[in-house]
């Protein structure tokens, strides 16, 4: 009798885990954000519940690309660390140090998750901050204020942190093509799969509800082919 319990409990154990959600970690910017839904919630953001027509007719969370993909996915939300107007490397809009907020300074605060989606890029195009060389070691801190080289620590960082966790890097559309073939140089460097997004509609620079909706259609057609 104990050998059929035990046996049942087996059966239980390895159903419930083979039923288990993966759990999808974002690390982004304003593209991301959503009022009440990032750790942590001191971030800026982009994304209000409060209906602004002027910024973007998107005001429920419901309709952000992340929420489509998690919920139409069958995933888990982890945790949503993006904070508007970020860029990878430590330099801001008009040569400032922004630190505080680089993809750099947040790339340890994203928990346990099982995949990890990166989407970032655009302030670095936006800002016109420096490029810099292709560099794939000896990173010193003045290098993390150039693009490659920064986007070069950012992901040799991530797959050293996160071992047994599947790492995207989604990468905006209508951008400077010099950054866009950055990041497909150094994500190929690193093995990190890339998402180039098309066609995305946007209002103010900023997906709308109709590119929200092309956004999630094509990260999730992508994680589908893993």
């Amino acid at each position: 009798m104990r050998t059929i319990l035990s046996l049942l409990l087996l059966l239980c154990t390895v159903s419930t885990y083979g039923q288990a959600k993966e759990t999808v970690a974002i690390l982004g910017d304003s593209y991301s954000t959503f009022e009440g839904y990032l750790t942590p919630d001191s971030m800026e953001i982009w994304y209000h519940k409060a209906s602004n027509p002027q910024q973007t007719d998107v005001t429920n969370v419901r309709q952000t690309w992340w929420w489509q993909v998690i919920k139409e996915g069958g995933y888990k939300l982890g945790i949503n660390n993006s904070w508007s107007g970020a860029c990878i490397c430590n330099t801001g809009y008009n040569d400032a140090d922004a630190t505080y907020r680089s993809f750099l300074t947040r790339l340890a605060a994203l928990g346990t998750p099982d995949i990890i989606l990166i989407f970032g890029g655009t302030n670095d195009a936006w800002a016109g901050v420096p490029l810099g060389d292709f560099k794939y070691q000896d990173i010193k801190l003045a290098d993390k204020y150039s693009f490659r080289p920064a986007l070069s620590y950012l992901l040799s960082q991530m797959t050293e942190r996160y071992p047994n966790t599947d790492i995207y890097f989604i990468s905006n559309c209508d951008l400077n093509e010099a950054y866009t073939q950055s990041i497909h140089t150094v994500c190929r460097h690193y093995d990190i799969p890339v998402i180039q997004l098309h066609d995305v509609s946007k209002q103010n620079g900023h997906p709308d509800i109709k590119g929200m909706q092309t956004i999630a259609k094509q990260v999730l057609s992508f994680l589908k082919k893993k």
